[in-house]
């Protein structure tokens, strides 16, 4: 037992691939052989799918895959075609909303970010389609619909940025660019112009749980880690018949943490950090220059920050 070592695994034990409950009469059947992965199985489980897509899966593909081919192609077009240069400086291309000069007009000139929009238009009906699968699915495996919710409150965020914001603003130009460095750019931008984000509240909130759920997933994580030895993976089991693995557990993190944990609750601290995120981090974004046009000089006025 001392020198039992569990960073990664050192034992696979792979036995006959594991499919799954039935699915319900009426439902497609799944397709596809599972098939093991050494690298996988290091971290966790080896065995790798089957995947069950359904209708909405392979619609949600299909959506985003030609959201990605007209950003790649606009992003090619803008290097003259030059394979070489794309991969250069992909880091750099972007594919950019319509000019303030279009207001928020439903297709401008492609060009002039006709493309932006149809792009746009295509990833967010395909972002909404694993929404819809990720439900579908849980709900037809007789589970919760946590994930579905947590997704939702990224498609939140999403939205906020690419058109509810900009649908306010009566401009698609406030939106942000696809692209990586670009968008960056335009964080560093949008801060500048409306007086220094870091005075949003909502930002500072969407900062604190971001940081909050990573400590959080990274301290349950270790923690179930460091009383596998006892079983302690085995969390439902821990839940229903409390045993030595979640005492020690328990006992471990009133030490050092300073307040209670189960093997459910954490899970719930955590859920709710990830999803409170991108949730109050919308909320910020959407108030700024709808209702705040000046961070620092609100700041100032309500006693969160010094005049300079």
């Amino acid at each position: 037992m001392a020198t039992y070592q569990n960073l990664f695994t050192q034992v696979q034990v792979r036995g006959p691939v594991e499919l799954g409950v039935p699915l319900p009469p009426g439902n497609e059947e799944r397709v596809g052989e599972p098939w093991f992965s050494y690298l996988m199985g290091i971290l966790g489980n080896a065995q790798i799918g089957p995947i069950y897509l359904g209708v909405t899966g392979v619609l949600s593909l299909v959506f985003g895959f030609v959201a990605f081919e007209i950003i790649g192609l606009n992003m090619l077009a803008s290097v003259n075609w030059s394979p070489v240069q794309f991969i250069r400086q992909l880091p750099w291309l972007s594919l950019n909303p319509p000019g303030p000069e279009y207001g928020f007009q439903i297709l401008p000139p492609l060009q002039q970010g006709g493309w932006w929009i149809i792009a746009g238009f295509f990833l967010t009906v395909s972002v909404i389609l694993w929404f819809v699968r990720t439900y579908v699915r849980a709900r037809s495996l007789g589970l919760g619909t946590h994930v579905a919710w947590s997704f939702a409150s990224a498609i939140w965020l999403y939205l906020v940025l690419g058109f509810i914001r900009p649908a306010l603003m009566g401009s698609w130009s406030e939106a942000v660019p696809f692209g990586i460095f670009p968008h960056l750019d335009w964080v560093g931008s949008f801060s500048l112009r409306y007086g220094n984000l870091f005075y949003n509240p909502f930002h500072c909130l969407s900062i604190a749980f971001l940081y909050g759920s990573t400590l959080l997933f990274a301290m349950h994580g270790a923690t179930i880690l460091a009383v596998s030895r006892y079983g302690g993976e085995r969390e439902l089991e821990q839940i229903t018949d409390r045993g030595t693995a979640s005492e020690r557990a328990a006992l471990f993190w009133r030490w050092t943490m300073g307040f209670n944990a189960t093997m459910e609750s954490v899970h719930r601290w955590a859920w709710w950090f990830a999803v409170l995120t991108p949730l109050t981090g919308g909320i910020g974004i959407l108030i700024t220059g709808t209702i705040v046009d000046d961070w620092h000089a609100w700041a100032v006025a309500h006693h969160y920050a010094f005049s300079l």
